[in-house]
């Protein structure tokens, strides 16, 4: 299985899975017309679509592919019923196609009904994780968002982080200001900044590396506990999350 990023809009990666038969899944296709080109050019055969939440930039392309490829299943969180899904999907459930089982799992925080989907070692997990940080809290509590990175969190090592925008730059940037003698924060700061200065993605990343320079991933931290202490002194670990997120929410 092959895995491909296409660029949509400004910083929008639409994901496609391709097996060796040239069928493939694609996930949050936010525009139509890079996802049929790339069908065009690579001669891929739909089969169908994975929706992680509601949100134009992750399902405006639906209506268009199904009308081109009206077998095509979408399976999405309920508050993409409107959106094309055709198969509503929530925590606990399993999607099957072209030979992978993806769990469905619940990470309420961007928005009400967000989910993700997870089939060792791809996870796609839309607006909810992304490299060096983690979504806006558009619809869900700090809490939910805590909880649900936790629940990322806790996948195998090697897991494929499939988020679903290229902020890795910015990201980097604001967790070099919480905690600048971080040497893996720092070094993977100069790595992005490379990276992008070549026009090259940084997606996707392994669980892993992320662990280590994603300051929303190490509210449990020592050296972040310190740094919130500078300032306030929180006890819970969804307070803290709360404070580095209003952080990032201010930051420029």
């Amino acid at each position: 299985m092959n895995l491909i990023s296409i660029p949509a809009f400004q910083d929008n990666y639409i994901w496609v899975l391709v097996d060796d038969d040239c069928r493939c899944i694609i996930v949050d296709p936010g525009e139509s017309a890079p996802v049929l080109q790339a069908i065009r050019e690579n001669s891929w055969q739909p089969e169908g679509i994975l929706l992680t939440h509601h949100h134009h930039d992750h399902v405006g392309g639906v209506g268009d592919l199904v009308a081109q490829f009206p077998h095509l299943e979408v399976y999405g969180p309920a508050e993409t019923q409107d959106k094309g899904t055709t198969r509503v999907v929530k925590e606990g459930e399993n999607v099957l196609m072209l030979g992978y089982e993806f769990s469905v799992f619940a990470t309420p925080g961007h928005t009400s009904g967000h989910i993700c989907y997870y089939s060792k070692p791809y996870l796609f997990c839309g607006d909810t994780l992304f490299s060096g940080g983690c979504g806006r809290l558009f619809e869900g509590t700090p809490a939910e968002m805590y909880q649900s990175l936790q629940k990322i969190n806790a996948l195998p090592d090697e897991t494929l982080i499939c988020c679903a925008h290229e902020y890795t730059l910015g990201n980097m940037k604001f967790a070099a200001s919480i905690l600048p003698d971080d040497r893996a924060i720092q070094d993977y700061y100069h790595k992005v900044k490379e990276l992008r200065a070549k026009n090259q993605n940084t997606l996707p990343v392994i669980l892993k590396n992320e662990r280590e320079i994603n300051v929303f991933l190490r509210i449990n931290d020592t050296d972040l506990i310190n740094k919130i202490n500078q300032e306030t002194n929180l006890q819970q670990p969804e307070a803290r999350f709360a404070w580095l997120r209003s952080k990032k929410d201010n930051f420029r």
